[in-house]
């Protein structure tokens, strides 16, 4: 099966093309930087 690189969003008048490939990037930064995030505050760090 082959794997989607865009999906199409419908929204009143307006089409938007999402590119899954970079959504799925930006969220796996987004985890990254929130585990860092509970790690500094376990060890005591604030940013």
């Amino acid at each position: 099966m082959k794997e989607q690189k865009t999906r199409l969003i419908v929204d009143h008048n307006a089409i938007y093309e999402i590119d899954l490939e970079c959504m799925r990037k930006k969220e796996e930064k987004k985890r990254k930087k929130e585990n860092r995030q509970k790690m500094n505050k376990k060890q005591g760090f604030n940013k």
